[in-house]
């Protein structure tokens, strides 16, 4: 069950950044208080504004904020049920496999003690890369979970694995790891 429980979409760097939207609408739709956590990346393919209209809330970018003075790292971390990476760049892939902390969404990610999902989403020779496709395996070794990517059109004039799957599917496994 979504409603009532409060949920962190953090959204990285890609074009399917765009889908994340009605993903996080959706959400807010069934009930859940939804936080945004956008890396800079991300903000070049959708703005603040979209996702603040969408949770009525300002969304978080910077390790040192002033809305959060404990941290954002840390009082996002402890006041959450679930975070989701939809998109889940490459990039973030590497980043959480390797404990890099070198931005908010990163150094949330090692404090965050709840379920954590990722929506990858990425060109298809990046996502069958070997180094891609290790950090996948030691993220879920870590316990993390995942949904898609899958086949289809990409971005780049493609056919292939590293679409993400829609929002409807992301939210159906939110609801799953939170029942």
């Amino acid at each position: 069950m979504i409603s009532g429980r409060r949920l962190i979409v953090g959204v990285t760097g890609g074009i399917a950044a765009y889908k994340t939207a009605g993903l996080v609408s959706q959400l807010v739709q069934s009930g859940a208080d939804v936080t945004v956590v956008m890396t800079r990346s991300s903000q070049e393919f959708v703005g603040q504004a979209t996702f603040a209209a969408l949770t009525a809330k300002p969304v978080a970018t910077e390790l040192f904020d002033s809305h959060y003075p404990l941290g954002a790292h840390i009082e996002l971390a402890q006041n959450a049920d679930l975070l989701c990476v939809a998109p889940a760049s490459a990039r973030c892939l590497a980043r959480f496999a390797q404990g890099t902390s070198d931005d908010l969404l990163s150094t949330l990610y090692l404090c965050f003690a709840g379920p954590i999902l990722l929506a990858p989403a990425m060109n298809v020779q990046m996502w069958e890369n070997p180094a891609v496709q290790r950090n996948v395996q030691r993220l879920r070794d870590d316990g993390v979970h995942f949904v898609g990517p899958e086949d289809g059109w990409l971005s780049c004039r493609q056919s292939g694995v590293g679409r993400m799957v829609d929002p409807e599917q992301i939210a159906a496994s939110i609801a799953d790891l939170l029942s």
